[in-house]
């Protein structure tokens, strides 16, 4: 067995952009041809608890890649306020010949960054009529600024980004942290940052929808990482892209509200891999609001992982143990 912790696993990726990008990519384009098993994730929720919560994604990746495995990622929101961070999380990859855990790999670095991979190629597919030279962020947290961290990878022209976190230090502390060498608006309200530029990425601890996309710009497109921000009527009214219908659709995401008030699903226009195995941009409506609502599917923790046991494997890093399993 293979254990791998944060230490290595964030200076593998680091640097590692185009890679990341083209392995999450790659694995959107498996699912979309059918060569991926993921089967839906589960909820372990606690008695009297509405807040806290623990989710166990497993899959299967095919393509170039061939590996297996689970997730393992707990969200504790209060953990903030002290100092920790909200989410942690352990990948397991398995044999596919004996079905053995081979690598236990510290997953929240690989979490954030493939959310935030994800994000970065919707808006790389789904461009406007002209470049995205400023975003607004709302949510001032590890998320966006891994999405901020790719998205000036895809987006090099960017230029402007504006902030709205509840915490105004949160969002300054950030804005030093994260921006640099781009113009930092601090938003008001999230009203103002959803109208502020045509790119917004929403990431938040919100557990129940709060906002509307009234403010919005036509032409704008929201990336939708946090699944419960936006109320039913602001979905059922806007262009829907997401990963996996089915996936995204529980849980009570702010699309499954959508489909339980429209009774189908409809609403839902694509699903991103399948933009992304024709090859070619799709440019999103000029005359509407376009949101990307990404689950979160576990075949893009594994592509990451996967990376990373490779590079741990070539370099010697890690810690091997010998004697995890049984004695053939």
């Amino acid at each position: 067995m293979l254990v791998i912790g944060n230490h290595t696993v964030r200076g593998t990726l680091d640097g590692k952009e185009h890679e990341v990008l083209d392995a999450v990519r790659d694995a959107y384009v498996a699912h979309a041809v059918g060569d991926t098993a993921v089967p839906h994730s589960v909820f372990l929720r606690f008695p009297a608890d509405d807040t806290n919560r623990i989710i166990g994604l497993p899959a299967y990746l095919g393509g170039g890649t061939q590996v297996a495995g689970m997730k393992w990622i707990s969200s504790f929101p209060g953990n903030v306020a002290s100092g920790l961070q909200r989410a942690s999380a352990a990948i397991i990859l398995n044999s596919l010949r004996t079905g053995q855990p081979e690598a236990l790999i510290e997953g929240s670095t690989i979490s954030a960054r493939r959310t935030a991979a994800s994000a970065a190629l919707a808006a790389r597919t789904m461009p406007g009529e002209a470049p995205d030279t400023g975003v607004s962020l709302i949510g001032c947290g590890v998320i966006n600024a891994e999405v901020l961290r790719f998205l000036k990878v895809v987006a090099p022209e960017l230029r402007t980004v504006r902030l709205f976190d509840l915490d105004r230090a949160r969002a300054e502390a950030f804005a030093a942290a994260h921006a640099t060498g781009l113009a930092v608006e601090f938003a008001e309200s999230a009203d103002d940052a959803l109208g502020a530029h045509r790119l917004v990425s929403v990431a938040t601890t919100a557990s129940t929808p709060h906002t509307g996309l009234g403010h919005c710009r036509p032409g704008t497109l929201v990336l939708h990482l946090s699944l419960r921000d936006l109320t039913p009527e602001a979905i059922l009214g806007s262009v829907n892209v997401v990963d996996d219908a089915d996936h995204v659709c529980r849980a009570s995401t702010s699309l499954h509200l959508a489909e339980q008030r429209a009774g189908n699903r409809d609403f839902i226009t694509a699903a991103l891999g399948d933009t992304l195995a024709t090859g070619r941009p799709h440019p999103r409506d000029p005359r509407e609001v376009t949101v990307f609502s990404p689950f979160g599917l576990g075949i893009l923790d594994l592509a990451l992982a996967n990376l990373v046991r490779e590079a741990a494997e070539k370099e010697g890093t890690g810690v091997r143990l010998t004697d995890f399993l049984p004695e053939a």
